[in-house]
């Protein structure tokens, strides 16, 4: 006889009827008429493998929220008498899903339909695809000839495949049989897997882990419940085998691990198969047991703990509801199950083989990264972006990339014939690609100057999306030589802090009120490394990125994102006064312009080099150690002429051979 199938595009859907159309007869599928594309690409799929199934795979249209799924009555006497099987798959599976209304109507209301469908037909037995969900919250082992003993949950997912499970077993007079498959992850052999659910949310954390911690570190993290994992093609096939053995009729199975994994075991298992560290130290979450449960929820629902919370998780990709669930109290009995797979070959196989194939389709295929414009394009086309100090060096090199992204670019600068040249050479760039160019003068260290420049480019262009502080002013010179030159830090405050911090004030309102933007510091990996000679300039910098850190949490709600950028030396027209430079090692203006690039992108709290974050770390555990190293570095790269006071500015200066060496160690730290 032919089988009938609800939700033959989905995930368990898909490889049942691959099993099927191993078998006689033909197989009708219910389709909206939305949906017709999907079971065309299916079928053109399973093609390969199976010729005919083309002509085996019928179309029925119809609708799983209507009466008899919505078939109309020609169809049905049509099918009445042929329907040995009828496989009831279509529902919402989405844990993360918390809205009940649609729960219902496709859980629920679609079952009652997809019963009343059956017993039309006069099919000869019901198979319905329920979960085991349906046990809610109970603690301990669940049965399954256990119904009406599940512990009621709030959560619509659980309720609902209860509520479908009892319209089979109250309502239905065609025979029936009930498959309650575990937490369904991608097939075992390829891991495909059509989105991602259950366990898979996790998979960013391990990633990031991996990306950011060598493999060696052993890690400490929380213990939780049991997770019952099986792949798709275990459930497929041991569906269809039970579906079709005689005397079963009336008997739920679960299908599912009879070795159920502890929470912390399965992270583990995920983090060895994408070569992350594992935490070898867990704490089980049920110690905190002991807190009354009022007390937990009012701790977790407080303000600050919520949104904390929410911007971990929205970071991680992680939903909010998984975390309901941490602490699963149910194991599941699946001796029906395997008394009726017996000698069958089917079995369930252990997670930590297949593993490996999951998380590489994932990273493959699923990975929310993958679908991120990660181009300056993407980022910033259209958008009004300003940039200071932008007619040479590295301002220059970022407005030369923002133009060709397709951005209207606001360079700033304080000579207006310089600015003309830059705007005309910008120009060129930005033909054909939609880029603008706006050219404003402005005096960075003059509060004024800042003011009317602020106000003039939001009357002009209305808004502002990307601010990058790029204009500077540094100063080498030790501090004995500067007793008396205490306005060399007056005025690199002013440029590199006062100035920068007066432009954010004055656009932070409108990017506020236009709920976004992105602010970038071009700080100097000085601030990381500490360096002697520039306290002046490392100061100013530093007091720049203090302000963006602390103000960071402030606008996180309003999407504003602040990123400072530690630079490391690049050779540009401020540094060129400083000949001892002309012998060491330095970034070009593009590679400068490429970690700006960065943080307007992906826009991370900082963007620096492996040596300047090397050097906070040694600071942090080290510092009277590198106070030593860096006093030979003081001794070892003297004051120039210019710093001293001393006639011979501009005159050629080579450094000793050891300098030169250390330069090149350190390439990028300017001494």
């Amino acid at each position: 006889m032919d089988s009938f199938v609800t939700g033959a595009t989905g995930f368990i859907g898909r490889h049942l009827v691959e099993k099927l159309l191993a078998r006689k007869g033909k197989i009708h599928v219910l389709v909206r008429s939305g949906s017709k594309g999907k079971l065309k690409a299916l079928i053109e799929e399973l093609s390969e493998k199976y010729p005919d199934a083309d002509k085996r795979i019928i179309p029925v249209t119809g609708d799983l929220g209507k009466a008899r799924l919505g078939v109309s009555p020609k169809q049905i006497t049509a099918l009445s008498g042929k329907i040995g099987n009828v496989f009831h798959l279509a529902a919402i599976y989405d844990i993360a899903n918390e809205d009940a209304a649609s729960q219902i109507t496709a859980n629920v209301d679609g079952t009652r339909n997809a019963v009343t469908f059956a017993e039309a037909v006069k099919a000869k037995c019901f198979h319905h695809t329920s979960s085991i969900a349906a046990a809610g919250l109970f603690r301990g082992y669940w049965r399954e000839d256990m119904f009406e003993e599940w512990e009621e949950d709030n959560h619509p997912y659980f309720r609902t495949k209860h509520d479908s499970e009892k319209v089979v077993r109250e309502e239905c007079t065609v025979p029936w049989r009930i498959y309650r498959p575990g937490i369904v992850v991608g097939h075992s052999k390829t891991g495909f897997i059509d989105k991602i659910d259950g366990p898979y949310f996790f998979f960013k954390m391990l990633q990031r882990l991996r990306n950011a911690l060598p493999r060696w570190l052993s890690l400490v993290g929380l213990e939780g419940g049991h997770m019952n994992i099986v792949p798709v093609d275990f459930v497929a096939d041991a569906m269809d085998h039970i579906a079709h053995k005689a005397g079963l009729n009336g008997k739920t199975f679960h299908l599912t691990n009879p070795d159920s994994m502890p929470v912390g075991d399965v992270l583990n298992t995920f983090a060895r198969a994408g070569h992350g560290p594992e935490f070898a130290m867990r704490i089980d979450a049920g110690l905190f047991g002991f807190i009354p449960k009022a007390v937990r929820d009012g701790i977790k629902n407080l303000p600050p703990v919520r949104t904390i919370t929410d911007g971990v998780l929205s970071d991680l990709g992680i939903p909010r509801a998984t975390l309901k669930f941490f602490n699963y109290p149910t194991k599941f009995d699946s001796r029906d199950t395997q008394a009726a797979l017996k000698g069958s070959g089917i079995s369930c196989p252990q997670l930590r083989d297949y593993a490996p194939v999951l998380w590489d389709y994932w990273e493959r295929n699923l990975d929310p990264s993958l679908f991120q414009n990660r181009t300056l394009s993407g980022a910033v086309k259209g958008k009004v972006v300003v940039v200071t100090g932008a007619t040479s060096g590295i301002g220059l090199a970022i407005a030369e990339k923002l133009v060709a992204a397709g951005a209207v670019t606001v360079i700033a600068a304080r000579t207006p014939e310089n600015l003309a040249e830059t705007k005309a050479l910008l120009k060129k760039k930005a033909r054909g690609n939609g880029g603008e160019v706006h050219a404003y003068q402005l005096d960075a260290a003059e509060i004024d100057s800042c003011d009317a420049f602020v106000k003039k480019v939001i009357d002009d262009l209305g808004r502002v999306d990307v601010l990058v502080n790029n204009a500077g002013r540094s100063i080498r010179r030790s501090v004995h030589l500067s007793y008396d030159r205490f306005h060399d830090f007056e005025r690199t405050m002013q440029l590199n802090y006062f100035g920068a911090l007066r432009l954010i004030m004055g656009f932070l309102p409108h990017m506020v009120e236009q709920n976004g933007g992105t602010i970038v510091n071009i700080l100097s990996i000085g601030v990381q490394a500490n360096q002697p000679r520039f306290s002046a300039y490392v100061a100013s910098k530093a007091a720049l990125g203090a302000f963006s850190s602390c103000a960071a949490p402030e606008f996180q709600h309003n999407n504003i994102h602040f990123s400072n950028v530690y630079m490391p030396l690049v050779r540009t027209p401020m540094i060129a006064p400083t000949k001892m430079y002309d012998h060491v090692p330095t970034l070009s203006p593009d590679e400068a312009a490429g970690l700006i690039a960065k943080a307007i992108v992906e826009k991370p709290t900082s963007v620096s080099t492996r040596l300047g974050t090397f050097a906070q770390v040694l600071w942090a555990l080290a510092p009277k150690a590198m106070n030593t190293v860096f006093n030979t570095t003081y001794r070892l790269f003297p004051d120039s002429a210019a710093a001293k006071g001393e006639p011979g500015e501009g005159k050629p200066h080579t450094p000793s051979n050891e300098a030169v060496a250390l330069a090149a160690l350190t390439r990028g730290i300017h001494w």
